[in-house]
């Protein structure tokens, strides 16, 4: 592990994970590759066990919020993740150049352990396509986990809610 990153595992702590497309490029920009990461979320999830309470998938970011998985860490539950929708994906490049990777190594990652903080979270991924300017209302954007918050049905994912 690089110096200076700590990662805190092992607690029953929910992770607040943010993770960018290579070089923060549009790779997620359209419906049909948002499409296949909530899928692949959906079966790693169900695959190694861990509670997915909440997420966002931006055109060329991701928000997640995710408790540990049955065995393995966050860690892995992300490399298992980004590893699926790089392989699902095919993507075509949006410049002119041949990309190296469709992920930026690394992800960013908040340990959250009180009510207040899961609920600030939540509020800030379900802000993000509005504060983008992608929809006016956060519930026009279908590739969060705000229908689910808002009793307007289940989402494209299972959400799981935690006490």
């Amino acid at each position: 592990m690089p110096a200076g990153l700590k990662r805190c595992y092992g607690k029953g702590d929910l992770h607040f994970i943010t993770f960018s497309c290579y070089r923060c490029l549009a790779l997620l920009k359209s419906a049909c590759a948002r499409d296949i990461f909530v899928q692949e979320l959906g079966r790693v999830r169900d695959e190694m066990g861990f509670a997915l309470v909440g997420y966002v998938i931006m055109p060329e970011h991701v928000h997640l919020l995710v408790g540990e998985p049955d065995a393995g860490t966050p860690s892995t539950v992300l490399h298992k993740l980004k590893l699926r929708v790089s392989r699902k994906m095919r993507w075509p490049s949006v410049t002119s150049e041949t990309l190296r990777a469709f992920w930026q190594t690394r992800f960013y990652e908040f340990n959250v352990y009180t009510d207040c903080k899961t609920k600030e979270k939540l509020n800030y991924m379900h802000a993000n396509p509005v504060a983008r300017g992608l929809v006016v209302q956060p519930g026009e954007w279908l590739w969060s986990s705000w229908s689910f918050y808002n009793g307007e049905g289940p989402g494209l994912v299972r959400i799981d809610v935690v006490k």
